[in-house]
């Protein structure tokens, strides 16, 4: 401890070993030891007492459409990355699409970087996308650094993005698992959704029976058969349906390298309680019922689910209308995440350990970076979030920094303020004030 710069001291520190008094010692924007609570602080160190709030690793947060550039009116770096810090996540991993170029080509993924690089205020790194045309564009991209590859095997949304069917989506696998890459995937079946009815208008019944949990149960079968021929590595985005769980589970036994991500609002928030032209409630696959929630969060329990993300995916409001058939698809949650997931949380019994289990360790092991994010231990980066979690807050959606702010949470009390967000060493936000952006550009290392 004796070349510190700066001490972090909390009567508690959530660590991998627990949560304890601790004073946590950084130097170059590093962790250099965790130490105990009154370990003396070297002469020339400043010492930060953080009091009986708590100390957690940064968010890691891998599941962002940050739009940029190209539907930058959506989002864009400089305000999803104020966002991100905000509510106490210090790393994002960027979705290929919704961004015009998609990144889809090692050009592309260049120009994204270009963009980023000056406004980021968090670290960033950023996903591949598998298109049924671009087959040849894997390997370079993922020899540029992308942490994987996205697929989708029902309509993306957006025409620049095209599907996988069977065939695309078992030459893709191949080549990915050809260099130990990572394949995840928007699994909805597009013919059982084709087949669902399909009745516009208002009514949030009508659009939840358009987008069944059958047509996730297949494509999510379809992957573990594919990826069980392939020993190929995949993940499951944004898990809503329940009835999956049990596939997963025993695929897992099997010997199938499958992970899987659900996402707050699927914990959160519940079809019993979404009006009727709310369209801010508004994502595919969709939010389901509050007795398939609890099925959720027992599977969060016992490692079925690995790890929850935002799938933040924000729109201008004129795509928000009330017409669930045609409004856009998508939650904006990245400021709100740790709060809405630790609300629900200790409602349920558990603990920040456990919130921090999801939402920072495994995420950063799902893209290799847990060597550096995702804990507070000696040789990490100094990422960290200060945590008040028994204060609570209303959600104004004008206080948010989202570019834009509409929320499905508006309204909710929520349990836990961030008192302030740090990265490498450096406090880049506290009590509403920022710095000027410090984000570096990730790149997937092994």
């Amino acid at each position: 401890m004796s070349d510190a710069e700066l001490v972090l001291r909390s009567t508690r520190v959530i660590t991998p070993e627990g949560t304890r008094a601790a004073s946590v010692a950084v130097s170059g924007g590093a962790i250099t030891a965790v130490l105990p609570y009154d370990a003396p602080v070297p002469g020339g160190a400043r010492l930060e007492d953080l009091g009986d709030h708590v100390l957690l690793p940064g968010l890691v947060d891998t599941h962002v459409h940050v739009n940029d550039p190209g539907r930058t009116e959506w989002e864009g770096f400089w305000t999803a990355t104020r966002a991100a810090a905000a509510g106490g996540i210090t790393t994002l991993v960027d979705m290929p699409l919704n961004s015009l170029p998609p990144t889809t080509t090692v050009a592309h993924l260049r120009t994204k970087q270009q963009v980023a690089a000056d406004k980021a205020h968090i670290d960033v790194g950023f996903w591949g996308g598998a298109l049924p045309d671009n087959l040849k564009d894997l390997r370079p991209l993922h020899e540029a650094g992308v942490f994987g590859f996205k697929a989708f095997l029902s309509p993306s949304g957006v025409d620049e993005f095209p599907h996988l069917e069977r065939d695309p989506l078992a030459r893709t696998m191949a080549e990915i698992a050809s260099f130990g890459g990572l394949l995840i995937v928007h699994a909805e079946d597009p013919r059982l959704l084709a087949s669902a009815p399909q009745q516009p208008g208002p009514r949030y019944a009508d659009f939840l029976a358009s987008r069944p949990r059958d047509a996730e149960d297949s494509a999510i079968a379809q992957l573990i058969r594919e990826a069980k021929a392939l020993d190929a590595r995949v993940h499951v985005l944004h898990l809503s349906s329940s009835d999956a769980l049990p596939m997963i589970a025993e695929a897992r036994a099997d010997g199938v390298r499958i992970t899987v991500e659900t996402c707050p609002h699927y914990l959160t928030l519940t079809a019993e309680e979404v009006p009727d032209g709310a369209s801010e409630f508004k994502c595919c696959p969709p939010i389901r019922e509050a007795a398939n929630q609890d099925l959720l969060w027992q599977a969060l329990a016992d490692g079925t689910i690995d790890c929850v993300v935002t799938d933040h995916s924000p729109s201008t409001a004129d795509l928000k209308t009330d017409d669930f058939a045609t409004a856009w698809g998508g939650i904006s949650g990245l400021q709100l995440s740790l709060a809405a997931v630790w609300t629900e949380a200790r409602r349920r019994g558990h603990g920040l350990e456990d919130v921090v289990r999801w939402m920072s360790a495994r995420t950063a092991a799902l893209v290799g970076l847990d060597d550096r994010k995702g804990a507070i231990a000696a040789g990490h980066d100094a990422d960290f979030a200060v945590l008040a979690p028994d204060e609570t807050f209303t959600v104004d959606p004008a206080s948010l920094q989202h570019r834009n702010r509409v929320t499905a949470y508006a309204g909710k009390t929520l349990y836990g303020v961030v008192k302030s967000t740090w990265l490498r060493g450096q406090r880049i936000v506290a009590d509403g004030e920022f710095t000027e952006p410090k984000g570096r550009l990730l790149t997937r290392t092994h």
